[in-house]
């Protein structure tokens, strides 16, 4: 590993199908997603603000760079896994982080999936129309 600083700190995010990797150091503010910048990674602001979201919580988006590898899901998914796995490494970071991150419920895994499709039926809930005759 050719990492030159001493301080690193790892957090794993997941939300949906969606995976997140982060590496959090002691920098300026830059934030790379899948070796690109967080704004033109996520295809909308929102996405991309959502992410952030924890460093803005607890005012160090200025002061941490992050570094963080994305896989499966969309959009949306990915950038709430970013978020998750960011919150994760700044309590490692900084414990006394972890009341500011937890009243805000950046560090709560969204445990919602996408439920199976059930044989005999279209989809997971939906039921075959029904002929009475």
């Amino acid at each position: 590993m050719s990492t030159t600083a001493a301080n690193v700190f790892l957090g794993t995010g997941r939300r949906k199908t969606a995976t997140a990797r982060v590496r959090l150091t002691e920098g300026t503010g830059k934030i790379a997603i899948n070796d690109r910048e967080a704004e033109a990674y996520f295809s909308h602001e929102n996405f991309a603000k959502l992410a952030t979201a924890p460093l803005q919580t607890v005012s160090l988006r200025d002061k941490v760079d992050v570094v963080a590898n994305v896989a499966g899901g969309g959009v949306s998914g990915q950038a709430e896994a970013v978020a998750h796995g960011i919150a994760r490494a700044l309590q490692k970071l900084n414990p006394e982080l972890r009341a500011a991150l937890k009243k805000a419920g950046h560090l709560t895994r969204d445990p919602r999936e996408k439920e199976r499709k059930k044989a005999g039926q279209p989809g997971a809930r939906k039921r075959f129309q029904f002929s009475k005759r």
